[in-house]
């Protein structure tokens, strides 16, 4: 199972009933962290563990050639020493030697390919875990903008906003009924001496204005 098919079993469950109780993403977001954490943890810790394998692995294998070379050097001996039959046998031990050391190199191939992979996973998981370290906090204030604009837009189409308002037009209807009714009054109320006096008064300055305008234009013209 890869690293990332570990995490998303791990915690897949979590995050669905989590967003099932639509809690904060902010918990889901440390959470994912915390498990690639962890994970990563295990990782080098596996990692640690197969490189100290890896070289009790080529230990071996080092013994294993240095006897394989011996034995090929006693064959060699009894052979000048005319002990074909020595010489036979040390081949023979010779030839187990090397099936062993075969298998061990075979071992030790997988071992270098696991070893690369888990690198591999290992470098992949840190950088994965340092973009979400990093988009963390642009996640987080995301979304406690959202919920700001949300709470906002709820509260202006809440029910009490809007009877509030429907509250607020109905007064000035009402205020503009009563202001009629003051203007209603003010025309039909019979006008006294005093407005009387007020009108002609008003309408003799409007008739001086007139005369001196209609003067000074006839001085303009006379002197064209």
């Amino acid at each position: 199972m890869g690293v990332f098919s570990r995490i998303s079993d791990i915690i897949n469950s979590n995050i669905n009933a989590m967003l099932d109780r639509a809690q904060e993403p902010d918990k889901i977001i440390r959470l994912i962290i915390q498990e690639m954490e962890d994970t990563l943890v295990e990782v080098r810790s596996a990692t640690v563990k197969t490189i100290a394998e890896q070289k009790e692995l080529e230990r071996k294998i080092a013994a294993l050639a240095a006897d394989r070379d011996e034995w090929q050097g006693k064959a060699e001996l009894a052979l000048t020493r005319d002990r074909e039959d020595l010489a036979r046998a040390a081949l023979q031990i010779r030839s187990r030697i090397q099936q062993e050391l075969a298998a061990l190199e075979r071992q030790r191939q997988q071992a270098d390919a696991g070893l690369a992979k888990q690198s591999e996973d290992l470098a992949t998981l840190q950088q994965k875990l340092a973009d979400a370290k990093a988009r963390e906090a642009s996640m987080i204030a995301r979304h406690k903008t959202a919920s700001n604009r949300l709470r906002i837009r709820s509260s202006l189409y809440d029910e009490r906003v809007t009877d509030a308002f429907a509250r607020f037009e109905q007064v000035e209807r009402t205020l503009d009924e009563l202001e009629g009714k003051v203007d209603l009054y003010d025309r039909a109320r019979p006008k006294s001496v005093a407005d009387e006096f007020a009108a002609l008064e008003a309408d003799h300055q409007v008739d001086s204005e007139l005369q001196a305008l209609k003067a000074r234009l006839g001085k303009t013209g006379e002197s064209r």
